[in-house]
């Protein structure tokens, strides 16, 4: 009986490791006009256009999409001269195209391929991390819990702060961090905010007119009451800036203390409700293209509604 019985054991199909949820499609605050294959991807992801058709770009947007760090960093790694295009120190405004020998000291920097998707990830990121890669006080950094990457690194889509949970992107695309990060693309984020006490209609008001704070005015696009018990009370708002600490000073302004703060969609990507803090999910190389168009729709809405200069 006792052999039986370890004989089923071993017939027994061995259990695979759990995995964090694949992301369901996010419902879009704005839908997506054009399809992937109207941008130039088949099935596949890939486009039609070869490599060596492609027309010169600024060399720190092409350092960008192939993943060396953001278009910021490039612009500053330029300046300081880090930067040789065809054995020549290059310059803010250099243009490039595929045939060019980009080097960074000694390590040479590929054309980024166009037939090939940047990856993205979304993490559920816990309090008591913070978003940098360095850190004197020795805490706990988002990019521990990251996969590797090879060829590439991963790019931080914003930040949240050291006490704030909730959506966190990384990408391998400067280009696509840029137009999610970038003021001028107003990309809406979204937040879940937990007060001690309530919102007044005037402070409400307040909030979506908007609050002068140090660096500037901001405001909120809207804000919804999502109830409570006892002295804390949720609300769910939404705006377009990713300023440092923006919504705990908006708040603080108002004379409220924010006790819990976390981010639960960043654009069309929404936090997948059954991804547990800590956990990381690769975006679908599909919901990708996805919000590759639905970026780029959003690009050129914005730049057709900026004022002529």
């Amino acid at each position: 009986m006792a052999q039986r019985a370890a004989a089923k054991r071993s017939r027994t199909r061995t259990k695979r490791p759990l995995r964090p949820p694949a992301r369901k499609a996010a419902p879009a605050a704005n839908t997506v006009g054009r399809s992937a294959t109207s941008r130039g991807y088949n099935r596949t992801g890939a486009s039609h256009r070869p490599v060596a058709d492609a027309p010169s770009q600024k060399l720190h947007k092409i350092l960008a999409q192939a993943g060396v760090g953001s278009r910021r960093m490039m612009e500053e790694w330029i300046r300081e001269g880090k930067i040789t295009v065809n054995g020549s120190v290059a310059t803010i405004g250099t243009r490039v195209v595929p045939s060019d020998s980009i080097r960074i000291g000694r390590r040479i920097v590929r054309w980024p391929g166009i037939d090939r998707l940047p990856r993205v990830l979304v993490y559920h990121k816990p309090e008591g991390e913070i978003v940098s890669h360095d850190d004197p006080e020795g805490r706990a950094s988002v990019f521990e819990r990251l996969p590797q990457v090879r060829g590439a690194k991963w790019l931080a889509v914003g930040r949240l702060d050291y006490n704030t949970s909730g959506l966190l992107l990384f990408t391998t695309s400067g280009e696509l961090a840029n137009r999610m990060m970038h003021p001028r693309f107003a990309v809406e984020r979204e937040y879940a905010v937990r007060i001690v006490g309530q919102l007044k209609r005037d402070q409400i008001e307040r909030l979506t007119s908007g609050i002068e704070l140090s660096d500037g005015v901001a405001k909120c696009d809207s804000v919804a009451d999502e109830g409570g018990e006892g002295s804390n009370h949720w609300y769910r708002i939404v705006l377009r800036e990713g300023r440092n600490r923006v919504v705990r000073r908006m708040f603080e302004a108002l004379g409220l203390t924010v006790s819990r703060l976390m981010r639960v969609r960043f654009g069309v990507v929404a936090l997948p409700p059954r991804l547990k803090r800590g956990q990381v999910s690769s975006l679908p190389a599909g919901e990708v293209k996805q919000l590759l168009d639905w970026l780029e729709q959003n690009a050129v809405e914005k730049q057709g509604a900026a004022p002529p200069a």
